[in-house]
C-alpha cells in the first residue's frame, strides 16, 4: 500500500534532513526514493499506469512522509495537488463542462508520464498577489503556435528540479479569465535563487521567471477561464492538500520531544508530561480533522458542508503545529534550541504552516464569513482567489 511505503520512506528522508535544512539544499535523493517507489502516481488512474488514490489517500501518505521531513512532504504535495487536480476531471465531468476531446487526451499523456515517473511543480504565486489568482500579474496572450505566457512567479517549491511546471496566468485580452498551463521545464523559464527562509528550508522554492510559448494542449481543461471556478468549487487542493503536511511535522515534533525527554531523564516532571499528553492530544484531534474533510472531498467533494471542512482542516493544521512544535521546545529545554537539533527544525517547519495560503486568518475569516450567511469566497478586505 502506498501509507505503507511513505511509511518506509521516511526514517531515510528524516536521516537526511538536517543537513539539507543546514545548507538549505535541495532533498535530491529523497525524490529520486519517491521516484522509485512509484508515489508519483499516486494521484494517477489506474487504466493510465498509477495507484487511483483518492483525497483521504493522498492525505494519509502526505502525513507519513512529514514525519520524516515536512519539506519533503510539502514539494511532494504541489505534484500531487497537480496529478489530482488533472484525475479530479473525468470522462463524465468533462463530457458536462464540454472540454474539447485534445483536452481529454492531454489529460491523460500528463497523468500517464507523472506514473511513469515524472514529476511536476506549481509556479502559482506571485510577490504582492501571493496565490490569488485574479491578482496575478502575470499574463499571457494566444499566438499561431499556442500560447505566449509571461510573468514572474515566487514560492516556487523544486524550482529547478521539477520536469514541468503548472503556471497560472490571466488573459491580456480578458483579465477575468484565469488560465493554467503545464510548461515543460527548459528554455523560457529562469530560476532565480532566492530561497533562504526561517523554515521548510529545504524546498527550493525559488522564484522563477516565465516567458515561454507553449502548444494548445498546455492549456489545461483546453477552455480559458476554468481555474477561478474550479477553485471555488473544490478549493480542497488549494486550501487543505498542506494540512496533512502540517499535522505530519506536529506529530514529528511530539515523537522528537518524547524521545529527547526520555534521553535526559526528565519524564518525572509533571510539567514535562502535561506538555506531551497536551500535544498529543492536540495533534490527534488536528489530525482526525484532516482526515475528515478528506474524506468528505472523496465522497461529496464541492458540497457546502466539505468545503467547510477543507478550510477548518487547513485552520486547525497551521495553528496545531506552530502551538505544538513552539510547546515541545519548551518541554525539552535550551538544549533543544542549538542549530541541528530535530527539535529546532521541526520548530521552524511548523512555523510556516499558518503562513502558507491560505493563511490562518485567511481561513479563519473565510469560516467566521460563512457562519454569519455571507459568501465568504467574495467579502472580505482582500479577495480569496
Amino acid at each position: 500500500m502506498s501509507v505503507d511505503e511513505a511509511r518506509r520512506l521516511a526514517p531515510r528522508f528524516a536521516a537526511r534532513a538536517a543537513e539539507h535544512d543546514n545548507t538549505g539544499s535541495f532533498p535530491v535523493e529523497d525524490f529520486a526514493d519517491l521516484r522509485r517507489s512509484g508515489l508519483f502516481g499516486l494521484m494517477v488512474p489506474p487504466r493510465l499506469g498509477g495507484s487511483g488514490a483518492g483525497f483521504a489517500d493522498y492525505a494519509a501518505v502526505a502525513y507519513e512522509l512529514a514525519r520524516g521531513n515536512g519539506a519533503t512532504a510539502l514539494v511532494f504535495n504541489m505534484h500531487a495537488s497537480v496529478t489530482g487536480a488533472l484525475s479530479g476531471v473525468t470522462d463524465e465531468l468533462a463530457d458536462a463542462l464540454g472540454l474539447p476531446a485534445e483536452a481529454i487526451a492531454a489529460r491523460d499523456r500528463y497523468l500517464r508520464a507523472a506514473a511513469e515517473g515524472s514529476w511536476y511543480a506549481v509556479a502559482m504565486s506571485e510577490r504582492g498577489a501571493g496565490s490569488r489568482l485574479s491578482q496575478m500579474s502575470t499574463m499571457y496572450e494566444r499566438t499561431p503556435e499556442g500560447f505566449r505566457i509571461k510573468g514572474a512567479k515566487t514560492f516556487c517549491s523544486g524550482a529547478g528540479h521539477a520536469d514541468a511546471y503548472l503556471v497560472a496566468a490571466r488573459s491580456a485580452a480578458d483579465p477575468s479569465r484565469v488560465s493554467q498551463f503545464l510548461v515543460p521545464a527548459g528554455d523560457g523559464l529562469t530560476v532565480e535563487p532566492t530561497w533562504d527562509a526561517l523554515g521548510m528550508r529545504a524546498t527550493g522554492s525559488h522564484d522563477v521567471q516565465v516567458d515561454v510559448t507553449v502548444p494548445e494542449d498546455a492549456l489545461l481543461g483546453g477552455v480559458e477561464g476554468l481555474a477561478l471556478v474550479i477553485a471555488q468549487l473544490a478549493p480542497h487542493w488549494m486550501v487543505a492538500s498542506y494540512a496533512a503536511v502540517y499535522v505530519g511535522v506536529a506529530r514529528a515534533a511530539v515523537e522528537a520531544a518524547v524521545e529527547h525527554v526520555n534521553e535526559r531523564k526528565l519524564g518525572h516532571l509533571p510539567a514535562v508530561r502535561a506538555r506531551i499528553g497536551r500535544a498529543d492530544a492536540a495533534v490527534s484531534a488536528a489530525h482526525l480533522a484532516v482526515m475528515e474533510a478528506a474524506r468528505r472531498v472523496d465522497t461529496e467533494p464541492g458540497d457546502s458542508e466539505t468545503n467547510r471542512w477543507v478550510w477548518r482542516a487547513k485552520l486547525l493544521a497551521g495553528s496545531t503545529a506552530a502551538e505544538v512544535a513552539a510547546s515541545m521546545l519548551e518541554a525539552a529545554g535550551t538544549s533543544a534550541m542549538r542549530r541541528g537539533h530535530p527539535l529546532e527544525r521541526l520548530y521552524r517547519d511548523a512555523r510556516a504552516g499558518s503562513l502558507q495560503p491560505a493563511t490562518s486568518d485567511v481561513c479563519a475569516d473565510w469560516l467566521g464569513v460563512e457562519a454569519l450567511g455571507g459568501d465568504p469566497d467574495s467579502e472580505g478586505t482582500a479577495p480569496r482567489w
